[in-house]
């Protein structure tokens, strides 16, 4: 994974709430397993539906401004997935199915939580094409480079994770090698037999 730490972009809205991860990548998809690639199947029947359809292949923008649940439904790795084939760095939403939120953290993307008027806000700016700096290592918002920053949480291992560009294994080596080769050693030593 690549790492985060500074995401400057512009935003796209899509005000709808309840956006589940069939509607991000549709179910008859789900045979096509590759991580890359997946972009031109997110949000097709939307695409097919409306050709003014905000979120397509080869946007510029980076970052999502999305509406309550997002993400919610199956728990299906490939909507992540084709979300960051998209170039999105970033979703921002009052909430997120939980699947996908810990999918999203796996993944290479940040899903920020904030409160609802805080994202109408958002929606605005994004409409009106303003420009946004996410700071990952400050945990702050800043639209057009105004001095008022919007704070956000995020998990610990999560950010973690986003920052260093390590996927769950490469986190777990990091920070718990010699806890394993501790580990290793003594069973080696108590139970031979499971090593030969």
């Amino acid at each position: 994974m690549r790492p985060l730490t500074i995401v400057k972009s512009l935003a796209v809205s899509l005000p709808e709430a309840n956006i589940d991860t069939d509607i991000i990548y549709p179910a008859r998809f789900l045979t096509d397993t590759r991580k890359v690639g997946l972009g031109e199947y997110a949000f097709l029947d939307r695409h097919e539906s409306n050709p003014d359809f905000p979120i397509r292949t080869g946007m510029e923008q980076k970052i999502l401004i999305a509406n309550e649940n997002f993400g919610s439904g199956s728990s299906r790795e490939q909507a992540p997935w084709a979300l960051a084939d998209l170039g999105l760095r970033v979703l921002i939403a009052p909430s997120f199915g939980d699947i996908f939120h810990g999918n999203c953290f796996r993944n290479g993307l940040l899903p920020i939580c904030l409160p609802v008027p805080t994202v109408h806000e958002l929606h605005r700016s994004a409409v009106l094409g303003r420009e946004f700096e996410i700071n990952l290592v400050d945990r702050h918002i800043r639209i057009d480079g105004t001095r008022l920053a919007i704070r956000f949480d995020v998990p610990p291992d999560g950010r973690e994770s986003l920052l260093n560009g390590w996927n769950e294994t490469t986190r777990i080596l990091e920070n718990h090698t010699d806890d394993i080769i501790t580990f290793e050693h003594k069973q080696r030593s108590e139970q031979p037999w499971l090593w030969h």
